[in-house]
């Protein structure tokens, strides 16, 4: 029997029996777990306190077992990860009630009316306090109502040494930005920083200083907090160890201003370690710092842009061009709804590996998405002439209104796909498909998907209306000697 998945409250206590491990009952029932030494009793709480999802603070149960269970735990706490997790919700004095100096977990994240000014001032309380500064190693504070933000701003002026996680997240209201003093200006030890809503244009200084971070989140940065391209790949350029980006603003107005863009450098900053990188923006963000910075371990990245009528990104197709993972995308995903588009190129479904191009842009006319999409496949990917499978579909729950989508717009979307062999379609959009390859008459019928071989139709009926539109099609093609067959799509 696994103690990993057995292991609980009430099965360590002392009287209580460990499972039998022989079909001797009787000699199960005089072995308790009294008998175990220390060693092995070590062993088992570490499973019981850090590998099964327990909370901060489960391993208080323990130490109200028994003196000698107290007394191993106290006597180990670097074994077992020990921490006080302390929500602000209970008087300070529980910190110091018979417990040792252990590192400080300062977490809230529900901040009930009812008790929402005491827990603040406890946890200023905390922040504030000499005493405890090099205890605190992880803050992570979500939600923080607006009229009490200033007062949390204000008492994390100073360094936290011991830091290693900090999450901050702003509700509701406009709030004031974080200085350059925030956290004393460095935080050598810092692995994670997620901030959500608060604004921090200073925060080079921060996060050059945190030389071992791992994980960086600005996320739904407001106008007010704007950090130009080149400040931001400046401040990524000393973090050799970031794996995990993620990058958002809140609105369309967080541009670069084209007057002041400065030119590229000679070489870009090469980000060693990034493997995850999500940016939510304008197009001309992205392309700003695309040109200043390379990724070469990249294997998922996540774009959403915010509607515009030009999306003119080479230097996207020069940054996903680069990566190994990257290179090896064999299948194309366009998902349409009613207000946004999204295009995944990713390894085939049968195939190993765990890469991912994912983009989205958001707009409320469905002409616009069609011409959106087509212009980022024709001049921001990397080579399309390597997909073989594509994946062109739309949302059944909320579809778009295709009445406004011209023919030649649909036949635009198709022409990089120069190696796709299976073309895999929803109904909807087959049909539309099907009326625009209508219109290309028997010489031009192998210039769209000329590797063509095979149609996956959803919900595919022989004499459908699907079958109908695209018959003209299949029949050209059959006659020129690039036959294309017409399958139900089985997922």
């Amino acid at each position: 029997m696994s103690l990993h998945k057995h292991v609980d409250a009430k099965s360590l206590s002392p009287r209580r029996l460990l499972p039998p491990t022989t079909t001797d009952r009787s000699i199960a029932d005089r072995v308790t777990i009294e008998v175990l030494p220390d060693n092995v009793l070590v062993e088992i709480f570490d499973l019981y306190v850090n590998h099964r999802n327990a909370p901060v603070n489960e391993w208080h149960t323990l130490i109200h077992v028994c003196r000698r269970w107290r007394h191993l735990i106290f006597v180990s706490p670097r074994r077992l990860g020990l921490q006080l997790e302390y929500r602000g919700n209970r008087p300070r004095t529980v910190l110091f009630g018979g417990f040792p100096a252990l590192p400080l977990v300062i977490t809230q994240s529900r901040w009930y009316a009812s008790n929402r000014a005491l827990c603040v001032d406890n946890i200023v309380s905390i922040l504030v306090s000499e005493e405890h500064l090099d205890r605190i190693f992880k803050l992570d504070l979500w939600n923080v109502p607006s009229l009490h933000w200033e007062r949390i701003a204000v008492a994390m002026q100073k360094p936290f040494p011991q830091l290693t996680f900090l999450q901050l997240g702003s509700k509701g209201g406009e709030i004031s930005a974080l200085s350059d003093s925030f956290l004393g200006g460095s935080a050598p030890l810092l692995r994670s920083l997620r901030l959500f809503g608060i604004p921090f244009p200073a925060m080079h200084r921060l996060v050059s200083s945190a030389k071992d971070l791992v994980t960086l989140h600005l996320r739904d940065i407001p106008h007010r907090g704007y950090i130009s391209p080149q400040s931001m790949v400046d401040s990524l350029s000393a973090l050799a160890r970031l794996e995990i980006l993620f990058l958002s603003f809140q609105s369309p107005q967080s541009r670069p201003d084209p007057p002041t863009r400065r030119p590229p450098p000679l070489a870009p900053s090469v980000l060693p370690a990034l493997t995850y990188f999500r940016f939510r923006g304008v197009s001309e963000y992205l392309e700003d710092m695309f040109v200043r910075m390379d990724a070469p371990l990249l294997h998922d990245l996540h774009i959403e842009f915010f509607m515009d009528l030009i999306f003119d990104v080479p230097q996207l197709h020069r940054f996903i061009s680069h990566p190994e993972e990257l290179r090896k995308l064999r299948q194309a995903t366009v998902n349409f709804s009613r207000h946004y588009v999204t295009i995944t190129l990713s390894h085939r479904r049968t195939a190993a590996g765990h890469g991912q191009f994912w983009l989205q842009t958001r707009c409320r006319e469905s002409d616009w998405l069609l011409s959106c999409v087509a212009q980022v496949c024709r001049s921001s990917l990397p080579p399309l002439s390597v997909l073989d499978h594509l994946y062109i579909m739309d949302d059944r729950s909320i579809p778009p209104r295709w009445k406004d989508v011209e023919s030649t717009q649909w036949l635009e979307l198709l022409d990089p796909f120069t190696a796709v062999k299976n073309l895999f379609l929803t109904e909807d959009v087959a049909i539309h498909f099907g009326h625009a390859l209508q219109q290309l008459g028997a010489q031009r019928a192998t210039a769209v998907l000329p590797a063509l071989q095979t149609i996956f139709l959803k919900d595919y009926r022989p004499q459908g209306p699907v079958q109908g539109a695209i018959r003209q099609f299949v029949s050209a093609r059959q006659s020129s000697r690039h036959p294309v067959a017409i399958r139900r799509w089985e997922e």
